[in-house]
């Protein structure tokens, strides 16, 4: 190779390795001190669009998942306005009984009146409960005229997936609590459509049912409706704490699956770290002593 001033060959190769050994360095400190393997769109541009809706899922499935949680708040609380309500109806049918003791005078039956219309209004005021401003229970529940039970409700939707409305769905029921409460007439037991019948939550005193006008049969009518309200509260509970048990399982695998395309490999990277600090201390080294060939030169003019 021929002896020149104007051009150093070699030190113009080590100044490009110089370089390319310095992107490399500072890729593998930017890798290591982000904690992400793509730092630029550059690096991986499909597995950034890959992460970039991996994430977004992510976030959806997390959503899901709080909203999972408040809707069983929800049917908790919906369901301690049930346990509530049926201490109620005990106490109303044990009223009932105590008054038709024969021992007891008319003084003594209009005292137990007095608590037997008490508590209608309390069963009423529970049918009126909210859960954040939302009701706990449906105003009533009518198929064709006539009271049903686990069919017709009024119901809230819970998506279960971090798809929404396109994804799976839970309906949680706003029981029928007042329908539960509502009778045909005096004389008959049977189930009736809110409004169309008598019921034992009264919403004024001066609609209070008297003790004497009412048999032990509709309590233990009310009491019945009450239990199938509270085992359907159940049944949607255990399904979204399933719902919610799988939410979490694969909001956990779509985090894994994200790392495999953004995290670092710290491991192999502190390796591509060290071999690109030697080599770029290595080119720096032969950079200068390229340039110091065109010294050679000034002792053949000299």
């Amino acid at each position: 190779m021929s002896l020149t001033i104007n051009t150093n060959p070699a030190a113009i190769r080590a100044s490009f390795n110089l370089t390319a050994n310095n992107k490399n360095l500072q890729t593998s400190l930017t890798r290591l001190s982000s904690g992400k393997r793509i730092t630029k769109p550059a690096d991986d541009a499909g597995g950034l669009a890959v992460s970039m809706k991996l994430s977004s899922s992510i976030s959806r499935t997390k959503a899901a998942i709080s909203n999972i949680q408040n809707s069983l708040s929800f049917g908790e609380v919906q369901d301690g306005a049930l346990q509530a309500g049926a201490r109620i109806i005990d106490r109303l049918a044990e009223l009932k009984s105590l008054s038709l003791d024969v021992m007891k005078s008319s003084a003594d039956i209009a005292n137990y009146n007095t608590e037997f219309r008490a508590l209608q209004q309390q069963l009423y005021a529970i049918t009126q409960e909210t859960f954040n401003g939302v009701s706990l229970f449906a105003s009533k529940t009518t198929a064709n005229g006539a009271m049903t039970f686990g069919t017709d409700k009024h119901t809230i939707s819970v998506f279960t997936s971090d798809r929404g409305a396109a994804g799976s769905v839970v309906s949680l029921n706003k029981s029928a609590l007042m329908s539960a409460l509502t009778f045909t007439s005096l004389t008959d037991a049977s189930s009736a459509a809110t409004g169309s019948g008598i019921t034992i939550a009264a919403s004024l005193a001066s609609s209070a049912i008297d003790i004497a006008d009412i048999s032990v049969s509709f309590f233990t009518k009310a009491l019945e409706n009450v239990a199938t309200l509270r085992a359907e509260n159940g049944a949607t509970m255990t399904r979204l704490q399933f719902a919610e048990d799988h939410l979490r399982l694969s909001n956990a695998n779509l985090e894994a699956a994200n790392s495999r395309i953004m995290d670092v490999d710290v491991a192999t990277e502190s390796t591509a770290l060290a071999k690109y600090n030697i080599l770029s201390q290595a080119s720096a080294a032969m950079l200068a002593q390229a340039n110091m060939t065109t010294n050679t030169a000034l002792m053949l003019l000299g």
